[in-house]
């Protein structure tokens, strides 16, 4: 399961504590990109919406049993040009995961495709479920 540390946030409804005790630490609600964490059998997916950026603008690294995703971007104008109204917040952020135990850290992988940064964090393969047998009585 992962973590979090639950942050009030007037734009968030507040999540039940089923859903929001299984996911995540952030640092900052309001210039981070969305997340979505999905599990299945073999792991979790997370996903982050950071549209603009490239794969080399992306630091991922993992600790212990803490995942990090994190991303620095100058934005630069061009002389003469004026901004009448700004509101991209993606120069920099970096949300931290508490990952469960029986994450497998050795094999996390990532990729960046349409705006959308996919980290695939799988499951040890003694914590993936096992199918339903048939225990004969000897």
């Amino acid at each position: 399961m992962f973590t979090t540390v639950r942050r009030q946030n007037p734009f968030y409804p507040v999540l039940s504590d089923v859903f929001a005790d299984r996911f995540l630490n952030d640092s900052d609600w309001n210039s981070s990109p969305a997340v979505n964490i999905i599990e299945n059998k073999d792991g979790f997916r997370i996903e982050l919406a950071a549209p603009g950026l490239e794969k080399s603008d992306f630091h991922i690294h993992v600790e212990k049993r803490t995942l990090e995703v994190s991303s620095e971007k100058e934005q630069t104008a061009v002389e003469g040009d004026r901004f009448h109204r700004k509101e991209f917040s993606y120069n920099q952020f970096k949300r931290s995961f508490a990952l469960p135990v029986y994450a497998d850290t050795d094999n996390i992988r990532a990729s960046y495709e349409k705006g959308i940064l996919t980290v695939w964090v799988p499951k040890r393969e003694e914590a993936k479920e096992k199918p339903a047998r048939v225990i004969d009585i000897a």
